[in-house]
């Protein structure tokens, strides 16, 4: 029942779309780091390069945001692509003569976020738009990222071996030249319409800002789930991330990382196969309950527990995370009028995103003063102590799906009333 409300030529089409880009995402790391260590560049320029992306990304998505609800979604989408496809194919030319300058790839790196920036906000009003069931359609594409979060780095490895990082790049530049392909040929159906919501008058860019910020403070469930998600991104994913890595590397090889993150990678395509299936009244608290297993991740490698145990914290990390993430990306979908969603979308990509760096940068600091095992293990704890704020908050773990039935007003005088 629920794919007939998900899969049609044209949701296939931007799944396809979502799918291969995010593979070309997943290999770019694999051919920055590669690429600049075989040009002479340390560890330091790898992390400038990646943060180029990131800070144009995360600086303007909000601003993306504004003009995704003032134009054609579909147009800016096949645009920021093309742009993409691009910046990707210059950067390839760089790495295949051997002339790599460090400016040159944060310049285009930089392009690339900022093109990003204009394609994400999109994405949030395009999935109502082509699927009856939002939460399926949320949920299959979890799975595809997950499926490329699995693949793209060992596909990225192979290429690295067989020519070089400029083979990556030129794969990664035809993953955006596909997905334009399939968004050029996908029919996007007109907008929602909301009755409850009046006919949008033409503003300026500034006024669209000001009343995408107020559609989002203006709901206590939103803006409180990203308050609290800065603590998470702080004490939790930030700190998780590069520590994981080291303590896993260190300890017990590259190989068994990458059997971690294999496990994460099936784990999250069991909560999109689970998200896919559970139908939950009150999504947010079903989500917060299942983004409690998070927190085994973290907690499994900071108590030094050896690889199995590590891999079974990943799986249940990646099962908990998907959940949330489909609960949470089709609650903004069905509970924020469609006239706004694309600025909401933007303000909640970049208040997520806000405080990652604040918590990455404080890791390192973190485990020389208490340890890495230790910043780990308060990691996982404070996994616990973020899902239990996020349910204390009445607007957020009472919030009702959009589509949930209205509740019954009990018997009608004089009707008798069948037991169930």
């Amino acid at each position: 029942m629920a794919a007939r409300g998900v899969w049609s030529r044209d949701f296939a089409l931007f799944f396809v779309a979502r799918a291969v880009a995010a593979l070309g995402h997943t290999m770019l790391p694999v051919a920055l780091a590669t690429g600049l260590l075989q040009h002479g560049y340390g560890a330091g320029a790898v992390g400038l390069a990646m943060a180029s992306t990131t800070a144009a990304f995360a600086g303007f998505v909000v601003f993306g945001g504004v003009v995704a609800d003032r134009f054609d979604t579909r147009r800016l989408m096949i645009g920021a692509d093309l742009v993409r496809l691009g910046t990707q194919a210059l950067a390839a030319a760089l790495f295949f003569s051997g002339h790599v300058v460090l400016w040159e790839v944060c310049a285009i790196g930089f392009v690339n976020g900022l093109a990003g920036a204009l394609f994400q906000p999109g994405v949030a009003s395009t999935v109502p738009r082509l699927a009856t069931d939002i939460q399926g359609a949320n949920g299959a594409i979890r799975i595809a990222e997950a499926a490329a979060q699995l693949a793209g780095p060992a596909v990225a490895g192979v290429l690295v071996g067989f020519t070089s990082a400029g083979g990556v790049f030129t794969a990664d530049a035809a993953t955006y030249a596909v997905s334009a392909l399939c968004l050029i040929l996908l029919r996007l159906p007109p907008r929602p319409l909301d009755d409850s919501v009046p006919p949008r008058r033409t503003a300026g860019f500034r006024a669209d800002l000001v009343q995408g910020w107020r559609e989002f403070s203006s709901r206590t469930w939103l803006w409180g789930v990203i308050a609290v998600w800065g603590l998470y991104m702080i004490a939790v994913s930030g700190p998780t991330v590069p520590l994981v890595a080291t303590e896993v590397v260190q300890e017990h090889g590259p190989r068994a990382y990458g059997l971690v993150n294999s496990a994460l990678g099936a784990g999250t395509v069991v909560g999109g196969l689970l998200a896919l299936r559970l139908r939950p009244r009150r999504m947010l608290r079903a989500g917060s309950l299942a983004l409690v297993g998070f927190g085994a991740f973290p907690a499994a490698v900071g108590a030094g527990f050896g690889l199995p145990v590590m891999a079974a914290g990943a799986a249940v990390a990646g099962a908990g995370m998907s959940f949330w993430s489909v609960m949470w990306t089709t609650s903004i979908q069905t509970q924020v009028p469609p006239d706004a969603l694309n600025r909401i979308h933007a303000y909640d990509v970049a208040g997520s995103l806000a405080l990652m760096p604040v918590g990455q940068a404080l890791a390192g600091p973190s485990a020389a003063a208490l340890g890495a095992d230790r910043v780990l293990l308060v990691a996982g704890a404070m996994s616990l102590v973020v899902c239990a704020v996020l349910l204390s908050v009445p607007a957020i773990r009472d919030l009702v799906r959009a589509d949930a039935p209205a509740p019954a007003r009990g018997p009608v005088p004089g009707k008798r009333v069948r037991d169930h």
